[in-house]
């Protein structure tokens, strides 16, 4: 079976957000932890999120994906801004609690013109900061695109990040197929190469999630658009051998392609039809 949802609006309540899920097709979903551009979160409902860990149980869900905001950026230079991220995170995790044994993504943000080697400690410390030996979430870096000054848009700077990590056993990596091949690694033409240096580079075992995305921009293009599945430059034919994948089918993939409710259920049923 495919484990398959895409992004969907905490607004309503956990229950509701699982709810909304199977009635799309999808058997998990992705969420942002507090407004995308940052700000306060939601009070948590210890009822609401009790309710949705019964409701993902009943019905067979694979993990869930907490989003971190994308103003999160702990290696700016701006003093400021770092500290927001370790608040936000610090205060994500600890949230992320009432949903055990789950998933927190974030971009590892941008250095900025400090350089890529300030960026990658500055992200570890970050981390060696933030979690703890009983927390039972797994935290995923997410693969960039490359553009401006991203970090963790080549393999071995995730590596370096998990490397400078004190609990690298709360690590983890989230593939966004846009971001990817935006940034370099054709997963289009030769998926088996770009899984054998994640492999070698990270460690396979360190995939945990997929971004499952199409793209607006061509190979390399260092951009981050991302398009309908099948309607970019990625194609249906590279989707279906990704999802399909010995190496991939069992994981969670979650769709951020720009989409109303109803376009994400063509597009997890069409993903389902492999």
């Amino acid at each position: 079976m495919l484990n398959i949802g895409c992004h969907l609006s905490v607004s309503k309540g956990f229950e509701s957000m699982g709810k909304q899920a199977i009635e799309l097709g999808g058997n998990t979903f992705q969420f942002f932890t507090r407004n995308p551009r940052g700000g306060k979160a939601k009070d948590i409902d210890a009822e609401d999120t009790q309710a949705l860990l019964s409701l993902m149980k009943e019905n067979n869900f694979a993990k869930i994906l907490a989003h971190a905001p994308y103003t999160l950026n702990p290696c700016s230079k701006d003093e400021r801004t770092r500290e927001f991220a370790f608040e936000t995170m610090s205060d994500d995790l600890k949230r992320m609690e009432y949903l055990p044994y789950n998933l927190y993504n974030f971009h590892p943000g941008s250095h900025v013109g400090q350089g890529v080697d300030a960026g990658i400690e500055m992200i570890s410390s970050l981390l060696n900061t933030v979690l703890w030996e009983d927390m039972t979430t797994t935290v995923l870096l997410e693969t960039m695109s490359g553009k401006g000054s991203e970090v963790g848009s080549k393999f071995t700077e995730l590596r370096e990040i998990i490397d400078n990590v004190q609990l690298k056993e709360k690590m983890g990596v989230c593939l966004d197929t846009c971001h990817v091949y935006d940034g370099g690694y054709d997963i289009k033409d030769n998926l088996e190469a770009v899984l054998e240096e994640f492999d070698k580079v990270i460690g396979i075992d360190r995939l945990k999630a997929i971004h499952i995305n199409d793209s607006k921009n061509p190979f390399e293009s260092h951009k981050d658009r991302h398009e309908k599945i099948g309607e970019g430059y990625i194609g249906i034919e590279a989707f279906e051998r990704i999802v399909t994948h010995p190496v991939l089918k069992n994981l969670p993939f979650y769709l951020e392609t720009p989409n109303e409710l109803d376009g994400y259920a063509k597009e997890i049923s069409l993903l389902k039809s492999f």
